[in-house]
């Protein structure tokens, strides 16, 4: 609670110093709504601001690798209440503290799946594999923009892909029901009946209400 509040006092100084040099020099716009800041070069008085909230987070925080949890967290948070942009300014002060956290570019690859940019989203998500490979959700964040780009194009290679990183999903957590689903109802794409039942049985032993009736109707056909 103590945190909260002294951050809270110290947002709303951030904010009054940020209008105050609003005037002083033209700054890219909007940068926060970006990952990692959109990579643009910031003008100096956001380079000011980004130096207050990292002493800030100095003051309140035991390292700033912790500084950077919380504001995954608070990521997350606003994520799951569908605000995305307070999702990704969070997101994005987590970058600032540690650029070196997986879950970071978890959260941004998320955030632009459900914008719909699957293309942009998957090099910030391999970004998070390349920082954290044991993570099988994230293997299935991929999947998702992956199988998103398969709808979109036809194109039978991210079917694939889409397939491969839930197979890597799934050998990390070989109790992930949801990524076992996924898998049957990828393979009925490819009509491989073997393939299909063989995740259907697996999904069904976890969690039989995953698997939607036509799927099963298509693994009994002959």
């Amino acid at each position: 609670m103590k945190i909260m509040n002294s951050l809270k006092s110290f947002f709303v100084t951030l904010l009054l110093f940020a209008l105050t040099l609003s005037c002083a020099q033209d700054c890219p716009e909007n940068i926060n709504l970006l990952p990692m800041y959109g990579e643009q070069i910031k003008c100096e008085q956001q380079k000011k601001i980004d130096e207050q909230f990292l002493k800030e987070c100095d003051k309140q925080f035991k390292s700033r690798t912790d500084a950077s949890d919380y504001y995954v967290s608070k990521g997350w948070e606003y994520f799951y209440k569908n605000d995305f942009d307070t999702s990704m300014k969070r997101f994005n002060q987590a970058w600032l503290l540690d650029k070196t956290n997986a879950d970071i570019f978890w959260g941004f690859g998320n955030i632009l799946g459900m914008k719909k940019q699957f293309k942009e989203s998957i090099p910030l998500l391999e970004k998070s594999i390349q920082l954290n490979p044991k993570n099988p959700k994230v293997y299935e964040s991929v999947s998702t923009s992956y199988g998103q780009l398969f709808f979109q194009t036809k194109n039978v290679k991210y079917l694939n892909l889409s397939i491969a990183n839930l197979k890597k999903s799934v050998k990390i957590d070989s109790q992930n029901s949801g990524a076992y689903a996924q898998l049957a109802k990828a393979y009925a794409y490819f009509y491989q009946k073997d393939s299909l039942r063989k995740y259907i049985k697996i999904t069904d032993k976890l969690d039989s209400k995953l698997i939607p009736l036509e799927i099963r109707k298509m693994a009994s056909e002959e």
